[in-house]
């Protein structure tokens, strides 16, 4: 039986810079990730180590984005929760403090992985939308899970944005494994 709506519940797509496929491929509608999405897919389950007032709800590595909710109870209800922060002064268990400290975490693994210092990994923002009834959490869940097998006509897929580009293992194609 799902879970009733949570209080601060966000839903938050990040994308990688200039929409480069970096975390792995869609094969056949399912997300194969490789040692970088691995990476992601770890610090993004981390998250409540390093704040431990956050709670992690569905989620998807995706080639070159992640979708997740992140309940931040005890905030408020969820049009009240804490998002914005003022220039030098984050907010402690915010939004916008968990995403900035998931998407440093993951550049610095994957920096590491690369054997590349100070590359930049993310576009600068990231999509952040409360949620705001147990319908629409519903429907965001059943977005995220089934995400993979709609790659194809993901908008942030590479072969969409630039007809030219063709990601034969997103397709189920030669390169399949």
């Amino acid at each position: 039986m799902p879970q009733p709506l949570p209080a601060g519940a966000y839903f938050v797509t990040i994308c990688t810079r200039e929409r480069e496929c970096l975390f792995g491929h869609v094969v056949y509608g399912e997300m194969r990730l490789n040692d970088a999405g691995e990476i992601a897919r770890r610090c993004w389950e981390d998250i409540p180590d390093h704040f431990p007032l956050a709670e992690l709800d569905a989620f998807v590595i995706m080639p070159n984005h992640v979708h997740g909710i992140i309940v931040v109870p005890g905030k408020g209800t969820a049009c009240r929760a804490l998002t914005s922060e003022q220039f030098g002064k984050p907010a402690v268990g915010s939004v916008p403090t968990i995403v900035r400290s998931y998407k440093s975490s993951v550049t610095r693994h994957m920096n590491l992985l690369r054997g590349t210092t100070g590359t930049p990994l993310w576009l600068r923002n990231y999509y952040e939308h409360i949620v705001r009834s147990e319908a629409e959490l519903m429907a965001i869940r059943e977005y995220i899970t089934s995400n993979p097998a709609r790659w194809d006509e993901d908008e942030n897929n590479p072969a969409l944005i630039n007809p030219g580009v063709l990601d034969h293992e997103s397709t189920g194609g030669n390169n399949a494994a």
